[in-house]
């Protein structure tokens, strides 16, 4: 193991640019790992727009179902009464 002690000025001075160019190295490295990060995420964000504006174009005629409860019932009623008059239409006729 080296002594800090029995370093020269000179060995200092390379011990200190060394452990700051690792110490650059590793920050170049993670500055790096953010762009990345960042431009990844702006890519998501863009197709998650597109996607709001098409849910939004799915989604803009749902107030109009509200009007489809009361004609749902109108259509109910009519079946019922069709109904009616095939059974009294085909009562008496015997199936083949």
């Amino acid at each position: 193991m080296i002594s800090f002690a029995a370093l020269s000025n000179h060995g200092a001075w390379e011990v200190a640019l060394v452990i700051g160019l690792v110490a650059a190295l590793i920050v170049a490295g993670l500055l790096i790992v953010l762009v990345r990060a960042t431009d990844d995420i702006k890519r998501s964000v863009g197709r998650l727009l597109d996607v709001a504006g098409d849910v939004a174009g799915n989604t803009a005629n749902i107030p109009q179902l509200e009007a489809t409860a009361p004609v749902l019932g109108l259509i109910v009623e009519e079946a019922l009464v069709q109904d009616g008059y095939m059974n009294a239409l085909t009562d008496g006729v015997e199936e083949r």
